[in-house]
């Protein structure tokens, strides 16, 4: 019955609709995050981990879906000169931050929760949740750069050690699924106006979670197997790709949101 309830607000909430706009947003927000990512990389010297950011943040896409989009953003990275992307960072902050209101919007809409306050303070969380996201990714891209490095001179050392290098790839793995977990959990703890208390918020983070891994496996089976954007969409079958995946992500999301508000529901009595 809870994902009965939890389904039929969903669609009472145009939780599809507002899918549609955060998947939008968030397609819009890569570059720009990209960008002020790469201008911060620069100023500390090493644009390079701009790069390896990127490919933790596609680690998690279906190859299908990150291939084309990861080689326009390495054009991106590769073709501008850093005090261009440092001039453009102020812009891409603010675009950036566009995607974080789009969540915003989706689970106050989940929660049943009107925004009363101001503007400039949730505009101001958005900022700060783009830069500190920006800081952690760099952190995890030098991690991951210094993490082969340090490997292979313990291993000149400790030559018993080589059999263990395929490990470092499972490592990534873990550190891209960890950071996207703080994500998530960042977002449902802090964005909306009124959420139910944070003891209570795991099962609909556990369901979304599970659903964004089914999600991707399926559809990537779903574009190796039976689609065929190219003919139908031509130059635009990347984007017309990742929007589609984004929308899945996105109403996943909300679908776990509105879970948690369900079983909040089911607490008070008041499960329809």
């Amino acid at each position: 019955m809870v994902a009965v309830d939890a389904v039929g607000h969903l669609i009472d909430d145009d939780g599809m609709a507002i899918a549609s706009h955060v998947a939008l947003s968030l397609l819009m927000t890569i570059f720009p995050f990209i960008i002020f990512v790469a201008a911060l990389a620069g100023f500390l010297g090493d644009l390079a981990l701009a790069q390896q950011v990127a490919n933790i943040i596609f680690d998690i896409w279906p190859e299908q879906v990150a291939g084309p989009i990861a080689a326009q953003v390495h054009d991106v990275l590769t073709g501008a000169t850093p005090s261009l992307l440092t001039v453009s960072a102020v812009v891409a902050i603010f675009l950036a931050s566009n995607g974080i209101e789009a969540v915003r919007t989706a689970l106050n809409r989940a929660y049943r929760c009107s925004e009363t306050r101001s503007v400039f303070f949730r505009r101001g969380q958005s900022l700060v949740f783009v830069v500190i996201g920006a800081a952690a990714s760099l952190i995890i891209a030098f991690l991951g750069v210094l993490g082969p490095t340090a490997f292979a001179y313990l291993a000149q050392h400790f030559p018993e050690l080589l059999p263990y290098e395929e490990i470092y790839s499972v490592l990534r793995a873990i550190v891209t699924t960890v950071l996207m977990i703080v994500v998530l959990v960042a977002a449902h703890l802090w964005l909306p106006q009124s959420r139910p208390p944070a003891s209570q918020l795991w099962p609909g983070l556990a369901a979304t979670l599970a659903l964004w891994f089914v999600a991707g496996k399926v559809f990537a089976f779903y574009l190796g197997k039976f689609a065929n954007y190219a003919a139908t969409y031509a130059g635009l079958a990347s984007v017309v790709t990742a929007i589609f995946f984004l929308y899945l992500i996105a109403l996943i999301m909300i679908l776990g949101a509105e879970f948690n508000a369900a079983l909040s529901r089911l607490r008070d009595g008041r499960l329809r």
